[in-house]
């Protein structure tokens, strides 16, 4: 009789850094961004807005593109300065940034937009911002030394 022997396999499961979360949490934010914004090209009538100088219901204008601009550099910066901040000013930026983006999402992306694609990826994108704000107020303490 051939006696096997059946162990059980256990997957290692590696902590990872919350730096590290928060990095990748900002990185899937902006492809987020990115894609739903790639896909708005293909909403009708958008183009036409685009060539008519429009910005949604704002004119194109070289401080509503620095504007808009300036709103993408801030979680493309978050992506670094979530790896190399001290903990105590990351954990604060994720936080407070985090927040801000929540703000702007709420206040731009679920108003009169009737779209079920732009809908569904805002609130994946809270979902993830939110994600950033509970990694980072959740921060790992360390042990006091005596």
């Amino acid at each position: 009789m051939n006696s096997e022997k059946k162990t059980a396999t256990i997957l290692e499961d590696v902590k990872i850094n919350v730096k590290i979360k928060l990095s990748v949490l900002w990185v899937t934010v902006m492809f987020l961004f990115l894609y739903v914004d790639h896909f708005g090209l293909y909403v009708p009538g958008f183009i036409e807005d685009v060539i008519a100088g429009k910005m949604g219901p704002f004119p194109t204008t070289q401080v509503a593109l620095l504007a808009a601009t300036t709103f993408m550099i801030i979680p493309s910066l978050m992506v670094f300065l979530s790896l190399t901040l001290k903990p105590k000013a990351n954990r604060w930026a994720n936080i407070i940034v985090g927040i801000l983006f929540i703000v702007a999402q709420l206040s731009s992306n679920f108003v009169g937009e009737p779209w079920a694609y732009y809908i569904f990826a805002s609130i994946v994108e809270v979902v993830l911002l939110s994600l950033i704000i509970w990694y980072a107020w959740k921060w790992p303490k360390q042990e006091g030394q005596s």
